[in-house]
């Protein structure tokens, strides 16, 4: 075996310009697959984090359906031909009925962490001269606790400030900056859909980072809330956290039959940034193979070049005793070592992307807000990359080992002479 290393390494460090080439060609599509992942998946694990912990593993809500032929249906039946022109949306009851039991039903449980109470609803806010389109989401700070992680976004700690001061709110971060609002204590109106008008006292800011939610929502307490809307005692959702989030579109799909309401998971909530998350992912593994695969060629183009040049010297190994195995050994040993040599180079070099990426700081908003990049930096992107670059160089140096093992001493011997 050390005379099959040998004599690999050997005719490898004759070419040495190629295989360099070849060795950074394979080296940059690590670098590069190690760097991509780590910034994409980074950005959707984040994503996808805030996102779920703050909007709740399912949410159990009102199904809002319209379906305007719905009359001639009553009447007709099925089988209509006639048309029904400016139909009013069915008149629904938007609360839940009840769920008080479902309270106390999900909470023991097991497979889920817990359960609370909404109200949501939309109204103006008003300060000053400013005023703003705002989602209204009546909460039990107690119950809204072990349902979500809202305390983790609440900027100065307060949540139970409008348990003890119902008149109080916490107002997005973005809501209450485009409102010209920068520390809590500011009093603000609030317009409700009805036209009653109220003053309620900024206590403390959400701040989770996602735009559109810190653009518009707004916590209060639910019996205010409650008033407010003139819905006393109702709820329109109630938002449910689950210990395995996996199985939370199963579950909900269970929860929706037992309830008769419509349970939304999260991952159907968010099923279009997942998509988009999906496509992400393909483009970014094409490009990394594209790069692998030119790398790929470089090293079968070293091989080949050296088997057709060393023809030979083939002959004579084959001659002296070494069977058809060894030699391609040999030639494969060649390209794996061009292989292992550029993968730990693509893995210091992903490494080194990732330090420098993480040292950049720049305001970063758009679906989310970040303050740089955000990386996910899991050693399973090193592992991956090193084994997709040792994968792509065995297979670049197998046929052309093949076709040294193949090469008869006799035929060559003859037609050099």
């Amino acid at each position: 075996m050390r005379s099959i290393l040998f004599i690999a390494f050997k005719l490898l460090t004759e070419r040495k310009r190629q295989a360099l080439v070849s060795t950074l060609g394979v080296a940059i599509g690590v670098a590069a697959f190690i760097a991509m992942s780590s910034v994409m998946n980074g950005f959707q694990i984040y994503f996808i984090k805030q996102a779920v912990d703050i909007n709740a593993h399912i949410t159990l809500k009102i199904e809002e359906t319209d379906d305007p032929d719905r009359i001639l249906k009553a009447v007709y039946g099925e089988n209509i031909v006639a048309d029904v022109l400016g139909s009013k949306p069915k008149d629904l009851k938007d609360k839940i009925i009840g769920y008080k039991h479902y309270l106390d039903k999900y909470e023991k449980d097991d497979r889920f962490i817990g359960i609370a109470p909404h109200l949501t609803g939309q109204a103006i806010v008003n300060y000053g001269t400013k005023e703003k389109s705002a989602t209204l989401i009546g909460i039990e700070p107690a119950l809204e606790r072990r349902a979500s992680v809202v305390d983790d976004y609440i900027e100065f700690g307060n949540l139970d400030k409008i348990v003890t001061d119902r008149n109080s709110i916490i107002m997005g971060k973005l809501l209450a900056r485009d409102l010209g609002i920068k520390e809590p204590g500011k009093k603000v109106t609030l317009v409700s859909p009805s036209g009653g008008i109220y003053t309620l006292k900024v206590v403390d800011f959400f701040n989770s980072g996602i735009t559109s939610l810190d653009q518009s929502r707004v916590y209060i307490n639910l019996r205010t809330l409650q008033a407010i809307l003139d819905k006393p005692s109702q709820v329109n959702e109630l938002i449910i956290r689950v210990k395995d989030v996996d199985q939370a579109e199963s579950l909900a799909g269970e929860i929706s039959e037992d309830t008769g309401y419509y349970a939304e998971s999260w991952q159907r909530a968010f099923s279009n940034f997942l998509q988009i998350f999906k496509m992400q992912n393909w483009i970014t593994y094409m490009m990394v193979f594209a790069i692998l695969i030119v790398s790929a060629f470089g090293i079968f183009n070293i091989m080949m070049m050296t088997v057709l040049e060393k023809k030979r010297d083939i002959a004579i190994l084959k001659a002296i005793g070494y069977e058809d195995g060894e030699i391609t050994k040999m030639f494969v040993f060649q390209g794996l070592l061009v292989g292992l040599i550029g993968a730990l180079l693509g893995c210091l070099l992903g490494y080194l992307i990732q330090v420098w990426l993480a040292s950049l700081k720049f305001d970063l908003v758009g679906i989310i807000r970040a303050s740089g990049f955000v990386l996910d930096r899991r050693p399973r992107y090193f592992v991956l990359g090193f084994i997709f670059a040792m994968v792509f160089a065995f297979f670049a140096s197998f046929y052309p080992s093949w076709r040294a093992s193949r090469l008869f001493p006799v035929d060559i011997f003859r037609s050099s002479v």
